[in-house]
């Protein structure tokens, strides 16, 4: 009977979830790629060098001088140039190492479009998609379509005269946070693809594991403050901030919540110790995942945050020096990857 099922499924004309999951993990791998893709984007400061939105032309960079030439002087329009580069000296040449990384991001952000629309359209036509999985893909595939329109919208953030030659640390926080989402939800697909594929229930969300994602989801809310406002600059000093505990220099005026919001030193203090009740949270998921039968997702859990802990009182100690910000937020990616498989793992179902 089972090798009569095993045969029927590799027909294409019965639910494969086997080969869904590994499709799925190829596109986490991708979806992880261009946090540190956007990662090196934000810290060079690329991400207004293409000034237009263009989904399928933009595909090619330009090919001749006179193409260049055009991009550059549509990038002198914006304040980040007449504010910053412009005053600086910037060059053809320098227009060009920024403009290659932002053309690089938005690359991989088709290829990834390309890589889930595709093959999803396939498994649907083939019947291979196990029954109630349909719409899960389906909002999948429409956060990556919000993650290109989000995108867009942070870049015009900082196109306009008022923008301060960056873009609002709000939107550039939702971008994030809808890639870091959308890989969350990659990886528990893929997991109970792998439930289905050896008999077993999908997993579940519990309390606990509901309130430790709510707390990193927090986390990461405000690493992407940290890195919009240029907050990680405020401070070089850890655990201390300027020699003091609670910093000193922050902007009350305009009442607590603004503070919260906007404040550089405040936004800083708060990524800095919420980090920790965060930590905690992660080790008492890691413990369960274990009692659960996973030390491989458990030494996950364990391992990332550890890492990702030392990266950011690096990124800190180094003035944000390029690489140690860029694997900072790498990690962050790759802590989420493991904590979905860590409450995946606490809420699954025999």
């Amino acid at each position: 009977m089972q090798r009569g099922l095993t045969a029927t499924a590799h027909s294409g004309s019965a639910p494969n979830p086997l080969r869904l999951s590994h499709w799925l993990f190829v596109v986490a791998f991708l979806v992880v790629a261009i946090v540190a893709v956007g990662g090196i984007t934000r810290l060079t400061e690329s991400g207004l060098s293409i000034t237009e939105w263009k989904p399928v032309t933009g595909a090619l960079p330009p090919l001749t001088e006179a193409q260049w030439q055009a991009e550059f002087a549509a990038y002198k329009q914006i304040p980040q140039y007449i504010e910053v580069n412009g005053p600086a000296g910037m060059t053809l040449a320098d227009y060009k190492f920024i403009y290659f990384w932002e053309w690089v991001h938005r690359l991989l952000a088709r290829i990834i479009g390309v890589a889930f629309a595709l093959p999803l359209a396939w498994f649907w036509v083939k019947r291979q998609i196990p029954d109630g999985f349909k719409l899960r893909l389906l909002g999948l595939l429409a956060l990556g379509g919000l993650q290109g329109v989000v995108g867009w919208w942070m870049v015009t953030s900082g196109l306009n005269a008022d923008s301060a030659d960056r873009v609002s640390h709000f939107r550039l926080a939702a971008h994030l946070l809808v890639a870091l989402v959308t890989l969350a939800g990659l990886v528990w697909t893929a997991l109970d693809m792998r439930a289905l594929a050896r008999a077993a229930q999908p997993s579940r969300l519990t309390r606990f594991t509901t309130a430790t994602l709510i707390a990193l989801l927090l986390q990461l809310l405000f690493g992407a403050f940290v890195a919009g406002e240029r907050a990680g600059y405020v401070a070089n000093d850890w655990p201390l901030m300027q020699g003091h505990f609670f910093p000193e220099g922050v902007d009350w005026s305009q009442g607590v919540l603004h503070a919260v919001l906007y404040d550089p030193f405040l936004i800083h203090f708060i990524h800095r110790w919420w980090a920790w009740v965060v930590v905690a949270l992660l080790v008492v998921l890691a413990r369960k995942a274990r009692a659960a039968g996973s030390r491989p997702a458990s030494i996950a859990v364990h391992s990332m945050f550890g890492t990702q802990i030392l990266l950011g009182i690096a990124t800190v100690m180094t003035g944000v020096a390029l690489w140690v910000a860029v694997l900072h937020q790498l990690v962050g990616a790759l802590l989420v990857a493991a904590t979905a498989w860590a409450c995946h793992v606490v809420g699954s179902r025999t």
